[in-house]
């Protein structure tokens, strides 16, 4: 049983929006009392090839809002994903809202402010995020009560946020027939996502939980939605009968088989900035790619 002050009563209206080439799942999260929304991880685009940066993704859920004429009160990121670039700042500049993240982006920018030598006047302080959520915090959508929980492993400020009777996960579980993210990148523990995850698993059997990434595993359709109850009696990595000490030895040999993530370099750089492109000394939007160093 969750020690959170969940309220399965309040139900909010969750719209994705499927991007195919991160296969990442951003959502419009409405408060179904009034015209608030909160947004989740949403998607810039990026041509590495060109070194271009569009806004396709993004202009979905913007044209989305404004046909339903609604307000947005929140642009959340679960984490500072390694897969794919915010597009917060950018729909921020157009619909409003905060921007908020765990507070234990400070730690993520920090180590990664050394691996891309960005020097002391990249800030490490998370200023350039509008909150940045502790443990059990909340926040509200409209008349929604969230609750941010900390749910590290995947990355040191991974938080999962509850929604009334809609949770969205991040990266902290995939859906029951994929398992769980890596526990690899620098600050990331198997241990402590296995933790993270039956922090996940003590909300309430019915709680409907929201997947940041699907990659239709086995050449199913892209699935994005479960429950709480699917994960523990199905989840092939924490499901029934999966210890800690399997969890731990599975993800570890797991995660020694992977390849990074093709826009880990770009994505780091832009999300611990909160979604903005760094520049160089005239101005110029430049990415560093770092030699040997990740």
């Amino acid at each position: 049983m969750t020690d959170y002050p969940v309220n399965m009563a309040v139900k909010p209206e969750v719209t994705a929006f499927f991007d195919p080439v991160t296969n990442t799942i951003s959502y419009v999260v409405k408060d179904p009392a009034s015209t608030a929304v909160a947004i989740v991880d949403s998607v810039m685009d990026i041509d590495m090839s060109a070194g271009r940066i569009s806004y396709d993704n993004a202009d979905k859920i913007i044209k989305f809002i404004t046909d339903n004429n609604l307000k947005v009160d929140w642009l959340i990121e679960t984490h500072v994903h390694a897969d794919h670039l915010s597009a917060a700042p950018y729909i921020q500049e157009k619909l409003g809202g905060k921007i908020g993240i765990g507070e234990n982006i400070k730690i993520v920018q920090d180590t990664f402010g050394k691996v891309f030598n960005e020097g002391t006047e990249f800030q490490r302080d998370g200023s350039q995020f509008d909150q940045l959520f502790k443990d059990g915090d909340t926040y509200q959508i409209g008349g929604m009560t969230a609750i941010a929980l900390h749910t590290p492993g995947h990355t040191p400020a991974c938080m999962v946020h509850v929604i009334g009777d809609a949770t969205f996960v991040g990266d902290t579980l995939f859906m029951p027939d994929s398992g769980s993210a890596r526990a690899d990148f620098p600050g990331g523990d198997a241990a402590i996502l296995y933790d993270s995850i039956q922090k996940v698993l003590a909300l309430p059997d019915e709680m409907r939980l929201f997947m940041c990434h699907d990659y239709g595993q086995n050449g199913r359709d892209i699935e994005w939605e479960t429950t709480v109850g699917a994960e523990k009696e199905h989840n092939i990595h924490v499901g029934t009968g999966k210890s800690r000490e399997d969890f731990i030895r599975f993800r570890s040999e797991r995660d020694a088989t992977l390849a990074v993530p093709n826009l880990i370099i770009p994505s780091l750089q832009v999300n611990m900035r909160a979604g903005e492109v760094p520049t160089d000394s005239d101005g110029v939007p430049m990415l560093k790619v770092p030699v040997n160093a990740l």
